[in-house]
């Protein structure tokens, strides 16, 4: 009698553990292993900016404009910039090998577009030596690139640097200028980087702003101390805003990082 009610009493514990594990696991039955989180990447996939072709040395800016639009009107990706000792230098298309890139500049010395030129090795950008310098020195450069074009007048569109860029063909420039290819509109600038919190905003960040709705039609880069570099508007110059102005608050829509 007493085994049979140890057989009993045993098999009473097994049904209810039994009834147990029904309730806690569902009709599923047992559980899953939990299927690790996507991966999100460390940075945003923008690519590389090959090789380039540089061409001029310009004392009077006006100059660098006129070869810019040039080259902009032939369909290659152009802008001027500010060199050493105040000179000012053309930078034009992206090419994945040297041999590219100089046939190309052969093409446009022979059409009397330029004289000399020289061939812009991705390893000379910024951006190559971020594995060596780290990143705070590219920001530092993206910096003063932006900083660089400060005084320069805007034009809805940007094609043509004589008269100046549109908020984000600046941002493109100053970009193209350190080793990124960023794209051309502040849209798919807006969709290609990486969210950062307005807490946590560093030097080169972007910085998107909507004028009506919740579009993003405006791009501005950040350049520390709650300050951005943008192209204002119309009639206006390239300056420094403070993105604690109320105009700013309101219309800010979010900020992103392509490093």
């Amino acid at each position: 009698m007493a085994v049979e009610g140890s057989g009993l009493r045993g098999a009473t514990v097994r049904i209810a553990v039994f009834i147990l594990l029904v309730f806690v696991w569902g009709c599923g039955g047992p559980p899953r292993p939990v299927a690790p989180p996507a991966h999100v990447p460390e940075r945003a996939a923008v690519p590389r900016l090959g090789f380039t072709i540089q061409a001029g040395a310009f004392a009077q800016v006006e100059n660098a404009a006129r070869l810019t639009r040039t080259l902009q009107d032939k369909g290659l990706d152009a802008t001027y910039f500010v060199a050493r000792r105040g000179l000012y230098k053309v930078r034009f298309g992206n090419f994945p090998t040297r041999e590219l890139a100089r046939a190309r500049a052969e093409e446009i010395r022979t059409a009397g577009i330029i004289e000399e030129f020289y061939i812009v090795n991705p390893e000379e950008y910024p951006l190559a030596r971020r594995s060596e310098l780290g990143e705070a020195y590219l920001r530092e450069e993206l910096v003063r690139s932006a900083r660089s074009f400060i005084g320069i007048p805007y034009l809805w569109g940007g094609a043509s640097p004589e008269t100046g860029f549109d908020c984000s063909g600046l941002t493109m420039t100053v970009y193209r200028l350190n080793g990124l290819e960023l794209p051309r509109t502040s849209q798919e600038q807006f969709a290609a980087g990486l969210p950062v919190d307005r807490a946590a905003l560093e030097k080169g960040d972007l910085l998107f702003f909507s004028q009506k709705g919740d579009k993003v039609s405006h791009v501005a880069i950040y350049v520390g101390k709650g300050q951005f570099v943008h192209a204002p508007g119309k009639g206006k110059r390239i300056r420094t805003d403070l993105l604690d102005r109320e105009y700013y608050q309101k219309s800010f829509q979010g900020a992103r990082s392509y490093l």
